[in-house]
């Protein structure tokens, strides 16, 4: 069995007192037999995306910096996998949504650029992040290897596409992994709110069932308001499903939660075998997939 934990947490603009709280929840579910420990999307700070506004750039961070650093030896002091998340800053101009993954026994196994960049109302991250790199070493949609398995991480709007799930698992990941920041408006009625809810929930088990694969979600929780006015409230439900998308754990909607669960690898390899859907593919008539649109 493998021993998870996901830190479902209130953040606020004080990027110390986040980070010091993440360490906090860290260090309980080591104590607690975590083996591998996910926090949310953007962890160390408010959701700063919310609106278009230059000065935010200030918050990024190169992949070598302090961050990183204080993770990887809390990982290394903790004996623990750790997968953090981090507003990288790779060049002047050029920033990341970025997802890092600490091995106790290598540093930084690894990193995920976020592929899939959204631009809605309230999550202006087009302004902010470019798209990671399609190719090269630890790039693009690439399994990252840990004392406990191959790791897919993916980050949050990556969640919604099927063909992100499927080419993790292709590549050999023995589990999909999604540090996340996703709310509602406030101003939705509570049909469109469940709504949204259930598809977030859905989507992501189908990447389960389709994969037989094991799915960990890590979301942010609490209200966050914006300088133009507006706020989204994060729903939390961070959530752990096994490889038939059988709810596993799944913490509340308006609480930090430290949540706790237990992964059994090997069945995905007991799923497949029943439901060998990786076989049956067919890989001959799927050409039209890497088209926008078929006109």
């Amino acid at each position: 069995m493998l021993k998870v934990a996901l830190v479902q947490q209130r953040c606020s603009a004080d990027v110390a007192a986040n980070q010091a709280e993440s360490e906090s929840q860290i260090r309980r579910a080591a104590g607690e037999g975590a083996q591998l420990v996910v926090l949310q999307e953007l962890h160390s700070g408010l959701y700063f995306c919310q609106t278009e506004d230059t000065g935010q750039f200030d918050l990024a961070e190169p992949l070598d910096g302090p961050s990183r650093h204080r993770f990887e030896d809390l990982a290394r002091e903790l004996d623990i996998v750790l997968v953090i998340s981090l507003f990288e800053k790779r060049a002047t101009g050029l920033y990341h949504n970025t997802a890092l993954v600490m091995d106790a026994d290598r540093g930084c196994a690894g990193y995920y650029r976020k592929m899939h960049i959204p631009d809605d109302p309230g999550y202006y991250e087009k302004f902010y992040f470019t798209p990671g790199d399609a190719g090269g070493e630890l790039a693009g949609f690439t399994p990252i290897a840990t004392r406990v398995g191959r790791l897919g991480v993916l980050v949050c709007w990556d969640q919604w596409y099927p063909e992100a799930a499927r080419l993790m698992a292709l590549a050999g990941a023995d589990m999909l992994i999604y540090p996340t920041a996703i709310g509602w408006n406030p101003a939705d009625e509570e049909a469109e709110k469940q709504r949204q809810l259930g598809a977030w929930q859905i989507v992501q088990r189908g990447h389960a069932v389709a994969n037989g694969l094991p799915v960990i979600v890590s979301n942010r929780t609490g209200m966050e308001p914006s300088p133009d006015g507006e706020q989204i409230q994060f729903w939390g439900h961070s959530f752990v499903a096994g490889p038939q998308g059988e709810l596993l754990a799944q913490a509340p909607a308006d609480e930090p939660t430290l949540l706790l669960a237990d992964i059994d690898l090997q069945r995905s390899e007991d799923v497949r075998r029943i439901w060998p859907f990786l076989r049956d593919r067919r890989i001959d008539a799927y050409g039209n997939i890497v088209r926008r649109f078929i006109d």
